[in-house]
């Protein structure tokens, strides 16, 4: 049985990834169009405190400005086109606040695996500044949101500010004391590269009632084989060709 805030196998990566620029309104609204369930996004700082969606700690890659996000003011981030470099039907995309981004997902009803991804050194406000926002607009009726996040400190303040929302441990290697630190944090999930998913790993990660997921899984022959050996979700770029080849369910 799926947990209340898992209600499918297959997570939109950043939105959908591979269709659209990433942590983006408009790959928030393709992973709806193209039946995802639930998207997971990345959430971080701008100099002035505000919560955004955005995965590195600096602007070239998926925008046209240049330098750290944590030293730019929102207002000059907002500026930025973030759509360009994936294609040039998405230019003139900008940078969503963490607000517009949950708008849109309570709009088309999507479920929602938040990421802190704080720059260095700004962990805990990165955490208690985005939970906090979204405590305020995320629906008590809806499920309630994965935290998830590889900074522990990060997690630590998910569990003060939002006590009653899940939150996943993320991994990207084999961490020795990964029970110790999952029990601490009363983890809801552990949320692991695709690599270290063999049926053993698989298994421990999920003792105690524990989820697994996985990530970044693109082939839709290897999701399905993790699914079967057991992990729970996998969280893709491509959530659509995975979607395809399951068996059809309410929620999926």
């Amino acid at each position: 049985m799926t947990a209340d805030w898992l209600p499918t196998r297959v997570i939109g990566h950043r939105g959908a990834a591979a269709h659209a620029p990433e942590n983006t309104l408009a790959g928030i609204a393709l992973a709806a169009d193209l039946g995802v369930a639930m998207v997971e996004v990345d959430v971080k700082l701008s100099r002035d405190n505000v919560p955004l969606l955005m995965h590195d700690d600096t602007l070239e890659r998926t925008t046209d400005g240049k330098g750290a996000v944590a030293t730019t003011d929102y207002a000059d981030l907002a500026r930025l086109d973030a759509g360009s470099w994936f294609g040039s039907g998405f230019a003139g995309e900008r940078m969503p606040t963490l607000a517009q981004a949950l708008a849109l997902m309570i709009e088309h009803r999507l479920c929602l695996n938040l990421e802190i991804k704080p720059c260095p050194g700004r962990e805990v406000e990165t955490a208690e500044v985005a939970l906090t926002e979204a405590l305020k607009l995320w629906p008590a009726d809806r499920p309630p949101p994965l935290v998830s996040s590889f900074a522990i400190e990060s997690l630590e303040v998910a569990g003060r500010v939002a006590p009653g929302w899940p939150r996943g441990l993320l991994l990207e290697a084999a961490l020795s004391d990964w029970g110790r630190v999952s029990d601490r944090l009363t983890a809801a999930s552990v949320n692991i590269a695709a690599g270290m998913a063999t049926p053993v790993d698989v298994a421990n990660y999920k003792r105690g009632g524990r989820r697994c997921l996985t990530y970044t899984v693109n082939d839709a022959e290897e999701a399905v084989t993790l699914l079967a050996q057991g992990v729970d979700a996998v969280i893709s770029d491509c959530p659509d060709l995975i979607l395809q080849r399951l068996p059809r369910r309410t929620k999926d």
